[in-house]
């Protein structure tokens, strides 16, 4: 009986280890390297949609910094407690202007056909208004969603710091049907 119960006090023991253990693990890639994060809202449509689960890659910038086209996810400047998720479409030094409805980086109409139909339309905000040239300041970037007309972005709220940033956006794992790195 004796024995018997040494063995189930193992076989317990055993299983609560590796549920410790495998806790462990999670801890640590959820804190330092990967982390899951639900679209909310439509400002990156049609990249991402309302409801799909993205995974960001924590350790990207604490190595490199950032690049443009890069899409993050990052604390809004309002509210701390709300995540957003745009795309990085200027970095420290470059200028940007809005003009008819077109994007100007650095003088230049900016290629936006990989992620954007040629008929979107992008209005000043009250941070950068319409053919209002600004330079990105030092230590940071300018951000956009892909939805321009149902965007919060660095139009409104101005360059944000990558020291906000929760991560960049590396895959999709729901739905199913548009699974996949991005």
């Amino acid at each position: 009986m004796l024995e018997t119960l040494k063995n189930v006090f193992g076989v317990f023991w055993e299983f609560i280890e590796a549920i410790v253990f495998a806790l462990a693990i999670f801890v640590v890639v959820y804190l330092f390297l990967f982390q899951p994060n639900q679209v909310k809202g439509h400002s990156m449509e049609p990249t991402f949609h309302d409801g799909e689960y993205i995974l960001t890659d924590k350790i990207s910038y604490r190595f490199g910094v950032p690049a443009r086209d890069d899409i993050v996810v990052f604390k809004s400047p309002q509210n701390q407690d709300v995540d957003f998720i745009k795309r990085i479409i200027g970095l420290a030094g470059d200028t940007i202007k809005i003009s008819g409805g077109k994007v100007y980086l650095n003088g230049k109409l900016l290629d936006e056909s990989a992620y954007l139909d040629p008929s979107v339309y992008t209005g000043p905000e009250s941070y950068l208004q319409e053919n209002q040239e600004i330079t990105v300041p030092p230590g940071h970037v300018f951000v956009m969603g892909d939805n321009r007309p149902h965007s919060s972005d660095s139009r409104d709220f101005g360059p944000v710091t990558p020291d906000a940033f929760i991560g960049k956006v590396f895959f999709r794992y729901w739905p199913l049907d548009r699974f996949g790195k991005i």
